[in-house]
């Protein structure tokens, strides 16, 4: 090798080594600093982390009975209007992720039904707040399992309001299972019929009712995207769920239907509290990147956006992740 191509291999050799050497000493510095385990704040308001409370809800869950009380307010959404003279009927609207929606619904000017188990006082209590808003809110019990009672629902809704905009199907059971063979058909079924036969037959119920503009949207799960080891039904429901947006998406878009979904990771609503035992729930959240669950009120922004024409016209048929960790 002539001496001049020498040099040049030595050079960018001891040039390599000059940047290995480099990152080693910085590596070396970061290794001496125990990596932050604090949760990741992203707005002025710090959001709870955890350690969070040791509790064990019965079901199907009541926020009333949380010690740690769900966050659904967000006082920093300001509404303009992107609802008004909208109908929307919410399934699980009670409490949680469906009270969070319901506020911001009635917010932005629509009247909102909402459809749910038997959590009375958590009903009432949306209810208060909805009204609060300045709207109306109907208040409409029973089992999303019972297809009469969807038609029932839907018909109420159209009857009280005039008319039917919005469906937010969001209605769910979640039990955990240490493996396939805990799963009895009973169980499954239960899950299956709760969590996607329920969204089917509201669906069914409402589209006979929806004008061009309207919108379905479904609350599907990271679990559906992921899948997960110890919730094998709950998980599989979830999966179909974005499935089911997606066909129905293409199946109702030439009546100017639109039909999205979005995909929580974990969230802090009595869904969670009602499943895993007090010691699994103080770390609820903790592996995602941002190191804690989401409040309500940081998904319900995306449920206005994916209601409303004048933010979403062009978007239909999507899963949105909203996972806390990077990439969802």
């Amino acid at each position: 090798m002539p001496n001049s191509e020498n040099r040049s291999a030595e050079s960018a050799g001891s040039m390599q080594r000059a940047v290995q050497q480099e990152q080693d000493r910085r590596d070396q510095i970061q290794g001496q600093h125990k990596e932050s385990q604090d949760a990741v704040q992203t707005s002025r308001h710090d959001q709870p982390s955890p350690p969070l409370p040791q509790q064990h809800l019965e079901k199907p869950g009541s926020e009333a009975d949380m010690e740690l009380k769900p966050r659904f307010l967000a006082p920093d959404y300001c509404g303009s209007g992107k609802l008004s003279g909208m109908a929307a009927i919410i399934t699980g609207g009670d409490s949680g992720i469906g009270r969070a929606v319901a506020v911001l619904y009635a917010r932005e000017g629509a009247d909102v039904a909402i459809v749910y188990l038997n959590e009375h006082d958590d009903a009432a209590e949306t209810k208060r707040y909805v009204e609060a808003e300045g709207q109306s809110c109907l208040l409409l019990p029973g089992d999303v399992c019972d297809p009469e009672f969807c038609r029932r629902a839907v018909q109420q809704t159209v009857a009280e309001f005039g008319h039917l905009d919005i469906l937010v199907n969001n209605a769910a059971f979640q039990e955990h299972a240490g493996s396939l063979t805990e799963l009895s058909e009973e169980r499954f079924d239960l899950t299956m019929k709760t969590n996607i036969y329920g969204y089917f037959h509201m669906a069914k119920s409402a589209v006979p009712h929806l004008q061009r503009g309207a919108a379905i949207i479904n609350t599907g799960s990271v679990t559906g995207l992921q899948g997960s080891a110890h919730l094998l039904d709950y998980s599989t429901t979830k999966g179909a769920i974005h499935a089911f947006t997606m066909s129905l998406a293409s199946n109702l878009l030439d009546k100017g239907i639109r039909v999205n979904a979005v995909a929580p990771g974990p969230v802090w609503t009595p869904l969670n509290p009602a499943d895993q035992p007090p010691d699994k729930i103080a770390q609820f959240g903790a592996t995602t990147d941002m190191k804690r669950p989401a409040q309500p009120e940081e998904l319900s922004p995306a449920y206005v956006f994916l209601a409303a024409p004048s933010c979403s016209s062009y978007i239909s048929g999507i899963v949105l992740p909203i996972t806390g960790s990077v990439g969802g």
